[in-house]
């Protein structure tokens, strides 16, 4: 298989466009597949890409929102990788859960990345086997309560126990291609978010689902549902090194 070439950012804002098009010509829409396909053919992060996701993070300002800039650029490398790849039916949001950050902080963003704006910054819950305050631990295994890093497709919303919720695909085997068959879900709570933390030194924790203030879900999950790209990080090295998105 032929290795593509890193496109530039003119190049995603174009396919951002474009692709709304494309599908509406062919009457088709691209579906998310349950595993990457093994190759060795996917993106390399070269320099281009990396002055692309510099760019995107100055413009966006996300800095001052308080995303760091190497969360950014890992998001960023994935979701070029997951455009090449055709697996995203929405390729203009992006969603970002900051697991090096405090409970405390409001460490989910999602970003609009044709608009190069953040449509929603607000506080996310970890699993309670991952740590306290922070999530320091994850696993991909079933009743570990724990988080799961990497990359995520977006799929259908369904109301459960806690209402309303969004399915999410792992496409990371290894760490988190279990998390579909562990329900791992997007969901609201009411132990997460600022009524919560007035009386609580942190945001209480889930069973492993990025769960958000209940009454943010709907807007949330409006924002991100139906093939989008949500990555969940933490700068644990065995992620880091083992990935084979980012380390393709």
């Amino acid at each position: 298989m032929r290795t593509p070439n890193p496109i530039s950012l003119s190049g995603v804002v174009l396919l951002l466009f474009l692709s709304p098009i494309v599908y509406a010509g062919t009457g088709h829409k691209a579906k998310a597949r349950h595993h990457l396909p093994v190759s060795h053919s996917s993106v390399s992060f070269s320099a281009t890409l990396e002055e692309e996701a510099t760019c995107l993070y100055n413009q966006i300002d996300l800095e001052n929102a308080g995303l760091s800039k190497k969360a950014f650029e890992y998001a960023y490398k994935g979701y070029v990788y997951l455009l090449q790849h055709h697996l995203l039916n929405r390729s203009n949001v992006i969603s970002i859960c900051d697991f090096s950050q405090s409970s405390r902080n409001k460490r989910l963003y999602i970003i609009d990345l044709a608009e190069q704006k953040v449509l929603i910054n607000t506080y996310v819950a970890h699993g309670r086997g991952s740590g306290g305050e922070f999530a320091n631990s994850f696993s991909n295994n079933k009743r570990s309560h724990k988080s799961s890093l990497g990359f995520y497709i977006t799929e259908n919303t369904y109301y459960g126990d806690h209402g309303l919720a969004l399915k999410i695909r792992g496409l990371e085997k290894g760490f988190n291609n279990r998390a579909y068959g562990r329900s791992i879900v997007v969901h609201g709570s009411h132990y997460v978010g600022e009524d919560f933390l007035q009386s609580n030194p942190f945001n209480g924790r889930s069973f492993g689902c990025p769960a958000v203030p209940y009454d943010e879900t709907e807007e949330i999950i409006d924002a991100i549902k139906d093939g989008s790209c949500l990555f969940i990080y933490h700068p644990t090295k065995k992620y880091l090194t083992k990935s084979k998105i980012l380390n393709s």
